[in-house]
């Protein structure tokens, strides 16, 4: 028999192993055999695997309604909209399917809101080096990533990307006439799990505010509790954006996102100028219901904070015991990873090798986005098998 694998685009080089069940922060194959989770589908299952209260709202609404699609009122989606501007800067939320559509809302509501108020010209999203934003062609040109847009047409206009840290740059390109808003990771996740210090969130808050650019927080991969906070950019008072794109978290696993707006901007996107079949539909409501009410809590939250702590001291121990091929620690929250002196692609493979789930990033950093739910017990498990993996790891 052909391999079946044949028929799928290759778009990715996954490994052989095929996971069939998984419970918690662990993940188990069709041989039973068990790895402990610390990627957590690249920071999407936020509770971790068959959560009781989520497949319980999921099985409950399979067996009353499926889609109805955005003709028709969806119950859920009115009360967890209600929930996140409750709870957030927001007034106004869009529900989409993943978080490339979330992002491809925000530069739509990002230019209509210039056009609505008289600045046509106003069409420029500025973003920086070590950016993703999603793999939609405007999300690729929104990164800039060259990898990424090779072979896909010529660059779309309208984008301007610049240096991470580069301030006097940025300054410049803000205050064009043409500067519609700025796009960026208050924790980057494919660049490299860098966090962009607070400072420099509420500055550039302010920077937006002088030349009337609006502020895009991307908050697919960092938010929803990962850094401690429900949203990354709350560790820095006064630095609320004016439109945050979610998804991966916010439905703990199963596939949504948001795109969530000040009424200034929200207003203006009236009935034909955006729209989802699927978006906000009757079982990704019934889950992110769930999901927002159990990570919101401050409780919950705090607890991250904590178990952030124990992990952050860890990665440190790790650095500290081999200066040869470590660099350091990077990242914040439960998006963190060690950044080290060769490309981790194989000690990514090592981990795996010795049941430990990992992931990796730009500058050479071993990603770790685990499960908000661990504990100290699964923290000290990961850290033994990093440890053994960097000390059996040939770079060479």
């Amino acid at each position: 028999m052909s391999d079946p694998r044949q028929h799928i685009m290759p778009v990715y080089r996954p490994p052989e192993q095929v996971f069939d069940k998984g419970e918690g922060v662990y993940l188990y194959t069709e041989d039973g055999t068990r790895y402990l989770d610390f990627i957590a589908g690249i920071a999407v299952n936020a509770l971790g695997h068959s959560h009781p209260a989520m497949v319980d709202a999921l099985r409950e609404q399979a067996g009353k309604l499926w889609h109805t699609s955005n003709m028709f009122r969806v119950r859920g989606a009115e009360e967890l909209a209600d929930k996140i501007c409750r709870d957030t800067f927001a007034d106004r939320v869009f529900f989409t399917n993943s978080g490339t559509e979330a992002i491809e809302c925000a530069i739509k509501s990002a230019r209509k809101y210039q056009w609505a108020n008289g600045h046509e010209d106003r069409i420029d999203i500025i973003t920086f080096t070590g950016a993703f934003h999603g793999r939609s062609l405007g999300a690729i040109n929104a990164g800039g990533n060259p990898k990424y847009l090779e072979g896909f047409g010529p660059a779309l206009p309208g984008f301007v990307h610049l240096e991470w840290g580069d301030h006097d740059a940025l300054k410049e390109a803000v205050a064009r006439p043409t500067a519609a808003a700025v796009l960026v990771e208050p924790v980057q996740g494919e660049g490299g799990v860098r966090a962009m210090p607070e400072q420099c969130l509420k500055g550039l808050r302010d920077l937006c505010d002088e030349h009337g650019v609006l502020l895009i927080f991307d908050e697919v991969q960092c938010g929803m509790g990962r850094t401690g906070k429900l949203f990354a950019h709350e560790w820095a008072e006064g630095a609320a954006p004016d439109i945050l794109c979610s998804a991966k978290g916010i439905g703990g696993g199963f596939p949504f996102g948001a795109c969530l707006t000040t009424e200034a901007c929200g207003e203006h996107m009236q009935p034909g100028s955006h729209g989802s079949t699927y978006g906000g539909n009757p079982l990704a409501m019934a889950v992110g219901n769930v999901v927002w009410d159990i990570i919101s809590d401050e409780d919950f939250l705090a607890e991250v904070r904590r178990v952030s702590g124990t992990m952050a001291q860890s990665l440190k121990s790790i650095a500290d015991s081999h200066p040869d091929k470590v660099e350091g620690v990077t990242g914040k929250g439960l998006l963190t990873g060690l950044k080290m002196k060769a490309d981790p692609k194989g000690l990514q493979g090592v981990c795996r090798d010795k049941n430990l789930l990992t992931g990796v990033a730009g500058n050479n950093v071993l990603r770790l986005a685990p499960p908000l739910v661990i504990t100290d017990e699964n923290v000290r498990e990961a850290t033994r098998i990093m440890d053994e993996a960097i000390g059996e790891w040939d770079p060479a």
